[in-house]
């Protein structure tokens, strides 16, 4: 390696508006920043990798992007335009690459976009929306200079497996949610917000399940002979990435499932509920129809009721009401109606 590459610890310089970070690599270090006008001079140079990060960039950085490392346009329009579907699509030598993020933001999922772009010499990605920061990424990468040595395929795996862990602080935080909900489905009636938000949480795991999933059959292409542009030493390294979807997909429908159970146990206990007041309302309507009922007999305007005149005759009517409404509510006390 001549003076002129060899890598240096140089300062990194300011990038311009929706260029986060724009370097290059030879043997695993880094040997400068450059500016994007620079990227295809030097990720022609045997051994060496380009790794240009851009955050939602406008169309006229997009077009320089393409114009110095022969970017397809059909790929260049889909990295200009979000709410693309994960996919992995094969331009001659180069790959582009589609992946979702995902992060919590105010208690909600906050899903972005993640455009890749991996060819010869070069790795460039393009964030659009809720999205961490790939300078952790780039940061472990330059701390290990060997698997970075690796170049474009290297740094590929390292973005992708970056963006599936992000899943799993997402997927502990609505864990911790729905035990929440799940412990108090039975403490507690249903209230609207509580089936509100079980009918939420619900629909945002499956816009988390449509996120990650697809990526499988994409990190299973990278896995196997299908993408030739991919190294095959470093195929294996896509299927840890595939058996971290795998598990993410299961936690998913796990708690998908979770919350089906508690959304139906939360509707049966407050049938449940409502079935007993109902008990309870005819219970003690049935106790006082028996006073009304015979307070309404003798409410009756009729001019001969012998018992009228009789002179223990309210005594032992008032008694029959008090024995008949003191049976009638033993009988549903009894019964588990009062």
């Amino acid at each position: 390696m001549d003076a002129q590459t060899k890598p240096i610890a140089g300062p990194r310089i300011d990038p311009e508006p929706g260029v986060v970070a724009s370097s290059v690599y030879a043997g695993g270090r880094r040997v400068k920043d450059i500016p994007i006008d620079q990227a295809g001079d030097w990720s022609k140079r045997p051994g060496h990798v380009v790794w240009i990060g851009l955050l939602e960039p406008t169309t006229e950085l997009l077009e320089r992007v393409q114009a110095q490392l022969g970017l397809h346009y059909l790929a260049i329009e889909d990295a200009g335009k979000a709410h693309q579907h994960p996919k992995i699509e094969q331009y001659g030598d180069a790959l582009f690459i589609v992946a979702r993020t995902a992060q919590m933001v105010d208690g909600h999922i906050a899903f972005g976009e993640t455009h890749l772009f991996v060819g010869n010499g070069y790795v460039v990605s393009v964030r659009h929306g809720a999205s961490s920061s790939y300078a952790a990424v780039r940061e472990r990468c330059e701390s290990c200079p060997t698997a970075l040595s690796n170049g474009a395929d290297y740094i590929l795996y390292a973005i992708l497996d970056f963006i599936v862990d992000n899943y799993t602080p997402v997927i502990e935080t609505l864990h911790a949610e729905v035990e929440v909900i799940e412990d108090s489905v039975f403490s507690q009636p249903a209230e609207r917000f509580d089936v509100h938000r079980l009918y939420m949480l619900r629909r945002e795991l499956l816009r988390l399940r449509n996120a990650a999933v697809p990526l499988v059959e994409v990190c299973r292409r990278l896995e196997h002979a299908e993408v030739m542009s991919i190294d095959a030493a470093m195929q294996p390294l896509f299927r840890d990435v595939t058996d971290h979807l795998l598990r993410v997909e299961e936690e998913i429908d796990s708690l998908r499932e979770v919350l089906a159970f508690a959304f139906e146990a939360s509707l049966m206990t407050g049938q449940a509920q409502q079935t007993a007041i109902t008990r309870r309302l005819a219970a003690w309507a049935a106790i006082l129809a028996v006073p009304t009922a015979i307070a309404g007999i003798y409410g009756m305007n009729f001019e001969h009721m012998p018992e009228l005149k009789w002179r223990y005759g309210y005594f032992l009517v008032i008694g029959l009401i008090v024995s008949i409404c003191g049976w009638l509510y033993w009988r549903f006390r009894r019964n588990d109606w009062l």
